[in-house]
């Protein structure tokens, strides 16, 4: 990783005052979406759950709540269409409006606007010591490998677990370890971008089938390995 100004002391800058200014301009839309959140289905309008982030220190992510509650327990990992998804659930994930909470965990310092997802506890504990290398970066809201349509993959799997592990994460993990020997505000700001241009084309048509990262294809068959 980079020891020059920007990953040392300009990212965390960076994180801190964009999120504090993006809460304040969408504060609005977030408090309509808490209210459709909460009538659209019974339960709370926050989904917390436990991460790991930078250095391996677990945090409690924040997410709008896109599933029933009492509904019968599955996967950690959700395709496209699970049944325990609520319709409003749907469209939250589908534009990622249910991430939009996170920006709280970015202003606490616990996550960044880019950077490797964060992973649960179970699958970062199989990581391989290289893999590893991406916990010493803060994990994001998005990031390079947030472009893989991770969802739609795991649609059809039987064992959604076993091909996550074998075929996407280490997918992903490769992508991010690249971003974290590379960190720069110039190529920051192009993931926003292309974060910020995907979503505007979720809001208005269906998951795309071919899924892809930032700069480059990736070839993953789900259902094969």
């Amino acid at each position: 990783m980079k020891t020059s100004f920007y990953p040392r002391a300009g990212k965390r800058c960076f994180d801190f005052v964009g999120a504090s200014f993006g809460l304040l301009l969408i504060s609005p839309f977030l408090v309509l979406v808490a209210v459709a959140v909460k009538l659209s289905s019974r339960g709370p309008i926050f989904f917390r759950q436990v991460r790991v982030g930078q250095f391996g220190r677990p945090f409690r992510i924040l997410k709008f709540r896109s599933m029933r509650i009492g509904a019968e327990p599955g996967s950690q990992l959700t395709a496209s269409g699970d049944p325990r998804i609520t319709r409003f659930g749907a469209w939250l994930r589908r534009t990622k409006i249910d991430e939009l909470p996170q920006l709280f965990n970015v202003v606490r310092g616990e996550m960044s606007l880019v950077g490797p997802r964060p992973e649960v506890p179970e699958f970062v504990s199989r990581y391989t010591l290289v893999e590893r290398g991406v916990l010493e970066t803060r994990p994001g809201i998005t990031g390079p490998s947030a472009n893989l349509y991770e969802e739609e993959l795991l649609v059809g799997c039987e064992n959604k677990e076993e091909f996550y592990l074998t075929t996407v994460m280490p997918k992903k993990l490769e992508v991010d370890l690249a971003y974290c020997q590379n960190i720069t505000f110039r190529t920051d700001l192009y993931v926003l971008r292309q974060t910020f241009a995907k979503l505007l084309m979720r809001v208005y048509e269906p998951y795309k089938r071919v899924p892809h990262a930032v700069g480059a294809p990736i070839e993953i068959q789900a259902g094969k390995k």
